[in-house]
């Protein structure tokens, strides 16, 4: 799977394949061999990264998180593919426009209807892919002009979800 890594604000690539109890890791385009154990339920982990072994201390969640290793301390945040188009389709929504699906899944829930305001970041509808329940959010503040889909539908990628329509500006 590849994951978008900025480690304290430099951006990477990283292409991570899991073989038995080693990882085939890519990072940049550059291969490395990495396995780990966990030391603990709380962070502690015991890498071994080519050839040397660390001590490192994880805390966060799974998106943005704080790691130090050898008494150095970085911020990483992290975005896998799918976090990565479903974000893009955000921003190319900035001022209402057409949500569509950015993976196959399955309509959980409505969570507007046609008219209806929403503020950004305002849920639009619950849907599930890959056995993950992802919320779609507007990108903006918007009217519901048009949903596309009902609860309960199978939708593709690419398929038309909400249409939303900037509001207008009071004069």
């Amino acid at each position: 799977m590849k994951y978008f890594v900025k480690v304290n604000g430099r951006d990477h690539e990283v292409q991570v394949e899991e073989q038995a109890d080693q990882f085939s890791v890519e990072v940049d385009g550059a291969p490395i061999r990495v396995s780990y154990e966990e030391v603990d339920n709380l962070g502690q982990v015991a890498m071994n990264v080519d050839g040397m072994a660390h001590a490192v201390s994880i805390e966060g969640d799974a998106n943005i998180c704080h790691v130090v290793m050898a008494g150095f301390s970085f911020e990483v945040e992290l975005e896998d593919e799918r976090e990565r188009a479903a974000h893009a389709a955000e921003r190319e929504n900035v001022g209402g426009g057409v949500i569509k699906s950015v993976m196959p899944g399955v309509v959980i829930e409505l969570l507007v209807a046609e008219g209806d305001v929403v503020a950004e970041g305002g849920p639009l509808l619950i849907l599930e892919a890959m056995k993950m329940q992802n919320e779609i959010d507007s990108p903006s503040a918007s009217r519901v002009k048009t949903v596309h889909v009902a609860q309960g539908e199978a939708v593709s990628a690419g398929q038309k979800l909400v249409t939303l329509e900037a509001l207008e500006e009071p004069e």
